[in-house]
C-alpha cells in the first residue's frame, strides 16, 4: 500500500488509526466476533412438482433462520392443494447431515413429496397400499427425495448409518423416504 502523499489522505489516515486505538478492547473483540467464521447450516431443494427452488442458511450460529424455515415450509408444500405446514426442525436436520454424510452439500434435493394434507394424503391411499394412514408427511415430519447423480441406493444406505429416522427406499419408483418419526428402515 502506499504512503499518503497529500494532506486530506494522511489527516484521514491518522483520524481512522486514533479511533481504532481509542475504541478499546470492546471494538477488537467485536471485530474479531465480525470475522470468525459462522456455524451455518444450508439447504437447497428443488420440488419436482412446482418446479419451485430454494437454496437457504436455515441455522446460523445456534439459531434457526425464521424466514428460511418459512421459505422451506413453501417449498415443501402440499402441492395438490397448496397446503402449507410447518417442516420440523428435526427433519430438516435430518436432510442437512445426509448431504454432509455423502460429500453432496452443493447439490440440490429434489422433492418428490413434503407435506401432505390429510385430504391429499386419503386420495394417496386409495391409489397404493403404500400410503400410511396416519403419515408422518400429514405431521411435516416426512419428505421424499433423490438426488441428482447420486443412486437412491446410496442415499438410503447413508440414511440408515445416520440412525436419525425412518429411512425408505422405494426401488422401482427410485426415491429414499425420510422422516423423524424413529429410527427404522425399509425397502417398498
Amino acid at each position: 500500500m502506499a504512503a499518503p502523499t497529500d494532506l486530506k489522505e494522511i489527516s484521514s489516515s491518522l483520524r481512522n488509526l486514533f479511533t481504532l486505538l481509542t475504541k478499546g478492547p470492546e471494538a477488537e473483540q467485536a471485530a474479531i466476533e465480525k470475522a470468525r467464521p459462522k456455524d451455518v447450516r444450508s439447504i437447497s431443494l428443488h420440488n419436482l412438482h412446482t418446479g419451485e427452488k430454494s437454496s437457504v442458511d436455515y441455522w446460523i450460529d445456534g439459531q434457526y433462520e425464521k424466514d428460511a424455515l418459512a421459505e422451506i415450509n413453501k417449498v415443501l408444500r402440499d402441492h395438490r392443494n397448496d397446503a402449507v405446514c410447518e417442516i420440523n426442525c428435526e427433519l430438516i436436520d435430518y436432510l442437512s447431515s445426509l448431504q454432509r454424510k455423502l460429500g453432496v452439500e452443493d447439490k440440490t434435493l429434489e422433492v418428490i413429496s413434503g407435506y401432505r394434507s390429510p385430504a391429499s394424503n386419503a386420495k394417496l391411499r386409495q391409489k397404493s397400499r403404500g400410503v400410511a394412514k396416519e403419515s408422518f408427511h400429514m405431521k411435516g415430519m416426512a419428505v421424499d427425495i433423490q438426488i441428482p447423480g447420486t443412486s437412491s441406493d446410496l442415499v438410503f444406505n447413508a440414511a440408515k448409518d445416520l440412525k436419525t429416522g425412518g429411512a425408505g427406499y422405494y426401488g422401482k419408483s427410485r426415491f429414499v423416504h425420510l422422516d423423524v418419526g424413529g429410527v427404522r428402515s425399509w425397502r417398498g
